[in-house]
């Protein structure tokens, strides 16, 4: 993996976390985030831009994050300066509504003509010739994965060998905690520093949950007297069992173990979801529900939000992605500190590397112009403006460094989240076919194993379920 962090981003030259959170940069953003949900309340979506002009082209670009929304519309105003024959129009729905709206608009031949694309739905939508190759557009046909962090332009390269999507942003896992929870439990951020994990008991990083697991009686995990099934604080959040690729929930323990999805890199036809190695980070996962450092499903339910349980002191910890750190700072009363995730069997951390993508419909009437937009979307110039912002990490190197300056002018230390990928120790999401029906077997089983009604060798079965859709 290519250094995109300079020597003043490694962990020891960290900023001081104590210093204000909430300067007047973030003060905007939450503004403006605010403003777009009121007006999502009142129409389901937002949608930003004037009409086009008489004389213009319009393109339609959709989005799901409403806090991107205020980068990306200073893309689309940047980019109809130099383009004064094209007017963008962005609309942002939420998470849940967007998928429904834009699957639907893509049948139906109402969707947008350039939207944000996703790697669990992308296969398909190449599999029913929904989007469009991007080598087939003179601005996008030469794309350069060497311009972008290492990796991310392979994930949206097809089976037959075709780009489909324009790399525009990365995540990566790390810890978060409130440092005055650390403190009332006599321990400082170093604590979280070079912590070990390992399925079988545990390592360092049991240790740490357990002491900050906190009983009704304020009697701590590691404490005579400590009564699991009276909890106040745990020592670990809970973001759900997790389903196909387990990103917040499992990938960082079971990529420590040195387990991969897949048999391939991208593009698998055989999962591993029977290794034994996988199963054992399950099976120690939920396996804290029990002991009380790990809050049980039908404590969070099916929607679990782990911003929240650091926020309310339910969680001390919580493994969370790069593009939650916004939320976190908006927290009151929190003292943010970000950690890196412990290290494993294999001797470093892991995350997952994911990364999103836009893509081109094939049912646009603008499809030069829309590729003309998506080559600005990649572009160093863009993706400067959205790094700015200190949402999210820009798939290009210098919309990395410009997002980590905005973070850490807002006292935020993001190292543990850029490090993971200036070193190299990543998996990369799972990019194979059959996404939704994998998703249909998995994510009953893995509840059931949250839950206690299923062992962690029904995965056994599981897997040759999962298999047999490749066969």
């Amino acid at each position: 993996m290519s250094t995109t962090t300079s020597p003043d981003h490694r962990p020891d030259h960290r900023p001081d976390r104590r210093g204000p959170h909430r300067s007047s940069r973030l003060g905007r953003l939450v503004a403006g985030a605010t403003a777009a949900a009121a007006f999502v309340a009142l129409s389901g979506c937002s949608a930003v831009g004037a009409p086009a002009a008489e004389g213009t082209t319009s393109v339609d670009y959709w989005l799901w994050e409403s806090l991107q929304l205020p980068g990306y519309q200073k893309c689309a105003d940047a980019f109809e300066a130099e383009n004064p024959d094209v007017t963008i129009r962005i609309t942002q729905y939420g998470w849940a509504d967007y998928w429904q709206k834009l699957t639907a608009g893509l049948v139906a031949g109402a969707g947008p003509d350039v939207f944000t694309d996703h790697l669990t739905k992308y296969p398909e939508f190449v599999t029913r010739g929904v989007i469009l190759p991007l080598d087939d557009f003179e601005a996008t046909a030469d794309i350069d994965p060497a311009d972008f962090q290492e990796g991310l332009a392979e994930l949206w390269k097809g089976q037959d060998g075709k780009q489909y999507g324009s790399p525009k942003d990365f995540d990566t896992i790390a810890l978060f905690y409130d440092e005055k929870v650390l403190s009332e439990a006599g321990m400082t951020p170093a604590d979280l520093e070079g912590l070990t994990w390992n399925p079988e008991d545990g390592g360092t990083f049991e240790e740490v949950i357990a002491h900050l697991s906190v009983d009704a009686n304020g009697v701590r995990g590691d404490e005579e007297g400590f009564d699991p099934t009276n909890v106040v604080t745990y020592g670990l959040g809970s973001n759900g069992a997790g389903d196909t690729n387990g990103q917040t929930q499992w990938s960082w323990l079971a990529g420590a173990t040195g387990w991969d999805y897949t048999n391939a890199p991208v593009w698998g036809d055989e999962y591993h979801y029977d290794d034994p190695r996988f199963k054992a980070s399950i099976a120690w996962l939920f396996g804290l529900v029990d002991k009380g450092f790990l809050p049980s499903y039908e404590r969070v339910g099916t929607a679990p939000n782990l911003v929240q349980q650091l926020g309310s002191g339910q969680a001390a910890l919580t493994a969370d992605g790069s593009w939650t750190i916004s939320s976190y700072a908006r927290l009151q009363g929190v003292d943010l500190g970000i950690a890196s995730v412990p290290i494993g069997p294999i001797g470093h951390p892991v995350s997952m590397y994911n990364g999103l993508g836009d893509s081109i419909s094939a049912q646009t009437d603008a499809p030069e112009e829309s590729a003309r937009w998506v080559r600005f979307l990649g572009s160093d110039a863009c993706q400067k403006i959205v790094g700015d912002e200190g949402v999210i990490f820009p798939a290009r190197p210098a919309g990395t460094d410009a997002a980590i300056a905005a973070f850490a002018d807002e006292g935020i230390d993001v190292t543990p989240f850029t490090d993971l990928v200036a070193d190299g120790d990543t998996v990369l999401f799972p990019v194979t076919n059959n996404a939704a029906e994998i998703l249909s077997i998995m994510r009953p089983v893995m509840d059931g194993i949250y839950i206690g009604s299923e062992s962690v060798d029904s995965l056994d079965a599981v897997n040759r379920r999962v298999n047999g859709l490749f066969d």
